[in-house]
């Protein structure tokens, strides 16, 4: 038997095993890669470049008209001396809400459709959650303050200014920012407690928790469900106050026996009641199925209805039936002195 001369033998086991331990480990490094990758894949759009287009500039439209009319209400409600009530007050930080939560998802989703890049660093989409639960939960506290606020104006008239005095309404206000920014503490500490197994897709325009809950490993997700039991309760107080307020609000409208009263009334609060009923639907969606399995599709679709359409359609259901609000606006559109006053107040 010949045997293979020693540079021989060397050179074949350099040429024949090098090669292979080579496409292995590289092979090695790429599957660590991807399962040690801190970021995450949003998968809310389609591959179809047109439709990528075309969806980016329905939420740009729809984030400049949700931008702007959050923004009108701001400044009037900040400039106008007639609407510098508790419940204007209030009306410019739920506006300040919504402009803020908006803001959180609707460009990162335009700029992944622009560079079809659905790439989200892991440090981004904590922060997502956090600033978009804390908007949220802000949101619930600032309704329940105003239908609060419209059950003293329209049942204890005589004690408004005693009760919603301009220190309390500040008070509350601040409350109301305190309780959204400890609403999205919790849920970003029950996050981080989170270890993600598999792909890490998420199949939404935006780092949702639901999604998130279904990446989890065993029994990881235990943690964060605490948390959302325990705002849950906390929601359903709210919910309890502002239906026992409204309880009280009708039944003082309904005894009323002027019909100009009454009507103004229900201009008043049929707004604030639409935009309460449409912020908790979208509530029990978003927190009530955390663990659900509906189509991508539909999730895609509904996500839109508790994230997008709220914030942008606000300003419009309290201009429509307001005609306070309405005539600030024209005052606004149509006074150069007003206008002035305006600009150079945002730019000063």
């Amino acid at each position: 038997m010949k045997i293979m001369p020693q540079s021989h033998s060397t050179a074949f086991i350099v040429l024949f095993y090098f090669p292979a331990a080579t496409a292995i480990y590289v092979f090695k490094m790429i599957v660590e890669n991807i399962t040690t990758m801190r970021g995450f894949l949003l998968m809310g759009f389609s591959d179809n470049r047109e439709l990528q287009i075309l969806r980016a500039l329905l939420f740009l439209v729809t984030y400049l008209l949700g931008s702007a009319g959050n923004v009108i209400i701001i400044t009037i409600t900040t400039l106008d001396p007639q609407l510098q009530s508790p419940m204007y007050y209030f009306l410019k930080h739920l506006s300040i809400l919504d402009l803020s939560s908006l803001s959180v998802t609707v460009p990162q989703y335009v700029d992944s459709c622009l560079t079809q890049s659905g790439y989200i660093s892991y440090g981004q989409c904590m922060l997502q959650i956090f600033f978009f639960t804390a908007f949220a939960w802000g949101e619930l506290a600032i309704l329940t303050v105003m239908s609060y606020d419209r059950y003293v104006a329209i049942c204890l008239p005589l004690h408004y200014e005693v009760i919603m005095s301009p220190r309390k309404c500040t008070w509350a206000v601040a409350a109301v920012w305190l309780s959204g920014g400890i609403s999205g503490t919790l849920y970003i500490t029950g996050t981080l407690f989170i270890r993600f197994c598999g792909d890490k897709i998420i199949h939404q325009f935006f780092c949702d928790i639901p999604q998130l809950l279904k990446l989890s490993c065993s029994n990881d997700h235990l943690v964060i469900m605490d948390m959302v039991s325990f705002l849950t309760a906390v929601s359903f107080a709210c919910f309890t106050g502002i239906v026992i307020s409204y309880v009280h609000i009708f039944s003082t409208v309904l005894r009323m026996p002027s019909a100009e009263s009454r009507s103004k009334v229900f201009s008043t609060c049929l707004p604030h009641l639409f935009v309460v009923s449409l912020f908790l639907s979208k509530g029990a969606f978003s927190y009530l199925n955390l663990t659900s399995d509906s189509s991508t599709a539909l999730e895609f679709l509904l996500s839109i209805f508790y994230t997008v359409l709220p914030p942008t359609l606000n300003p419009v259901i309290y201009s429509l039936r307001n005609e306070t609000i309405k005539n600030v606006v024209r005052k606004l559109l149509l006074s150069t002195k007003f206008t002035v006053r305006v600009i150079f107040s945002c730019c000063f």
